[in-house]
């Protein structure tokens, strides 16, 4: 949940990118970082393995400035995609107030992307929550390689709720933007 002071008229508030391995959490975070201007991030935090894949999660703060007279800051995490993770991705996903999916929208990730989010689903369930009590946005990454699904299959198979979902293209930063924006309104809309 949100963590609201009061006294220091501030609210932070934190979303996890969550997915399969190899989706593009990280990448989205880091172009999200390099696009974000200086004043308004702190630094982003890695820690990875020797192959570049999220061991335990990757950080950084992004500070909105002030709304409704709080100055609200958004925590961005990413959980590891690995199956062999998943205790580290449930650490990761305590204290959420939303969630942005990223999905791999190659034809042959589609098994990956779905077992992914049941295990958000389950994950979430063994903390009292429900996704679909939650801001949840979905990222139908890597919109530019060949052998991708048509968006409307993606949105049949994973989508059933309808919630927002966008092409992206991580590694250009193309549709991470509107995803964070939309998550982040859903966030504050629901914090109010």
């Amino acid at each position: 949940m949100a963590q609201i002071s009061i006294e220091r008229r501030e609210a932070i508030c934190q979303i996890v990118y969550y997915g399969p391995a190899m989706s593009g959490k990280t990448t989205s975070l880091v172009t999200l970082h390099a696009k974000a201007p200086d004043k308004a991030k702190s630094d982003l935090t890695s820690i990875s393995t020797s192959g570049d894949r999220t061991l335990y999660f990757d950080y950084f703060a992004l500070d909105l400035g002030q709304i409704k007279g709080l100055r609200t800051k958004f925590s961005l995490y990413t959980v590891p995609g690995q199956v062999a993770y998943n205790q580290t991705r449930k650490y990761v996903l305590t204290g959420v107030d939303g969630v942005v999916f990223v999905a791999d929208s190659q034809a042959d990730k589609m098994d990956e992307n779905i077992e992914s989010l049941d295990n958000l689903e389950d994950n979430l369930l063994e903390m009292n929550l429900k996704l679909a009590d939650l801001p949840f946005v979905i990222q139908w990454n890597k919109r530019d390689l060949p052998n991708i699904l048509d968006v409307e299959v993606l949105e049949e198979k994973m989508n059933p709720r309808k919630v927002p979902s966008f092409p992206t293209v991580a590694s250009t930063g193309e549709g991470v933007f509107p995803a964070l924006k939309i998550c982040t309104k859903q966030v504050l809309e629901r914090i109010r």
